[in-house]
Parts: structure tokens; sequence; C-alpha cells
């Protein structure tokens, strides 16, 4: 089946690498024209390049999902631009590691105010150009599996995530009794190969290319935990977001789609 949102306009935040980049690449495959946003430009740029190559619709806007400010220009750019918003996918997220006893106060708020703040501004700021269109729409917020389940050195990540869940089934309330169409969903990766792990492990920033250790770690990881026996890929989670943006799912809302190759079975 091809061009399953052709003619929509997605906008994907932390799109400049990991499950962000899969999920636009994704998108503008089947039709979709994509808006990348992120604070990694010259990736950013790279993504809507390689899009564009193939045969795509993108473009790449600078954002920082902390400001409101920020969320006010991208939205009205957008506007600007393609006249409309069908789909956001609130993708951009950080992961930091620590002890609760050791995590810095500093730490727990910017990690707070990217993966939760961040969906907030983002339901905030999109869904009146998305009213717009008056004809529906789909809201993607990007949970984890940390969102389902505690994890001992994960605390403050877990909070934001479980944070994304709830958040995401109230909105879906919400925008059910406006009657607006519109349907909010988040979606909870289990163990994919992206580059958030490396900040996790403490062994490089989000967005960093691939290192040595990350494949051996997600491994072992997957080996122990994953009932599939395999670790995930952008693409995978990228497939679950499509379906979630597609009138496929027209009938789905304030649902928890879980990718995660039995990881939260037990």
């Amino acid at each position: 089946m091809a061009g399953r949102v052709e003619g929509k306009v997605a906008l994907i935040t932390g799109g400049a690498s990991g499950i962000g980049r899969g999920c636009a690449e994704r998108l503008a495959q089947e039709g979709a024209t994509v808006v990348v946003t992120d604070l990694q430009d010259a990736k950013g740029a790279e993504v809507v390049e390689a899009i564009v190559a193939a045969g795509g619709k993108a473009d790449y806007l600078h954002h920082d999902v902390t400001s409101e400010q920020a969320w006010i220009d991208v939205i009205a750019a957008i506007k600007a631009r393609h006249g409309r918003l069908d789909t956001l996918v609130n993708n951009a997220g950080i992961g930091i590691s620590a002890s609760v006893l050791e995590m810095s106060l500093a730490d727990f708020q910017r990690q707070t105010a990217i993966n939760l703040d961040g969906v907030f501004l983002g339901v905030k700021h999109s869904i009146p150009l998305i009213r717009e269109g008056k004809r529906g729409g789909s809201i993607v917020n990007m949970s984890s599996v940390a969102g389902l389940k505690g994890s001992a050195i994960l605390a403050g990540y877990c909070a934001t995530k479980g944070g994304v869940r709830l958040f995401t089934k109230s909105v879906a309330m919400e925008c059910a009794n406006a009657k607006d169409g519109i349907r909010v969903n988040s979606v909870h990766p289990g163990i994919i190969e992206t580059p958030i792990w490396d900040s996790i492990m403490g062994t490089g920033e989000p967005g960093d290319n691939a290192r040595p250790a990350r494949p051996v770690v997600l491994d072992a990881m997957t080996a122990e935990g994953v009932p599939l026996g395999v670790k995930g890929y952008p693409e995978d989670i990228a497939n679950g977001v499509l379906w979630l943006a597609s009138d496929e799912s027209r009938y789905v809302t304030g649902a928890e789609l879980v990718i995660d190759g039995g990881l939260t079975i037990k």
C-alpha cells in the first residue's frame, strides 16, 4: 500500500537522528510533507536532503522544544509555508541515567523540560492549527517502555515518560470531547538502536554516531530481557507511527502502542 499519508503535513521534533529521522523518512515515503525540527542543524539538513533526494517533500527548522516562543515560531512557519498541519510527532527527548540520590536537580529539570514540557508545548500550540484544517488529525507522543515500568537508575527518565503516557490520555479525552477529530496516542519503544543510549550509558551526547560500546551493551540487554531475542531499529517505531498518522487508525485514540519485542510482557 502506497501513499498512506498522501497530502498530509507532519511535524516531527527531534527529527535529525534516531527514531525521529526514521519517522520523518517513513512518513515522507508514504506521501507526507515532513517538517523536521531539531537543535542539530547540520544533521537535520542531511535528513531533509536525503528525503528530497528520494523523491519526498521535507524542510527543516531549528527548534528548541523547551521554549514556548520557539513553538509559536515553528507553528507560524508551518502555517506560512504549508497552510496546514495534520500530524504532530512529539519525539524530541533525552535520557539521563543516575541514582535518584546522585542526580542533580539541574539534570532532572533539563530532562523534564525536554521530555515532558516539550510535549505539552507541542500539543498546546499544534492543536489550533490542526483544527483549522477541519479534517481531524493525529498527535503521536513518544513515550517509552520506561513509561510503563520502573528502572532503578532511570527514575527521572521514567517520571517524564510516565507523564507523557497519562498526559496523552488526558489530551485524547479533551479532543474527543471537543469533537475535533484529533486522535492522540503514545508510542512506547523498547530497546531500539538509537543515539539516545549513548547519553543513557554515559558514552556520548544525544545524536552522536554509533559508538563501539553501544551495540555490545544493547545486544547483551536484548539477550537478557527481550523475548523475541532481537533489538529494534528506528524503522520499527516509524512503522507504528505511520499507522497512527494514517487514516487506518481512525478509531484509535488514547491508546498505548508498545513496540518492544515483548520486553514488557513480564
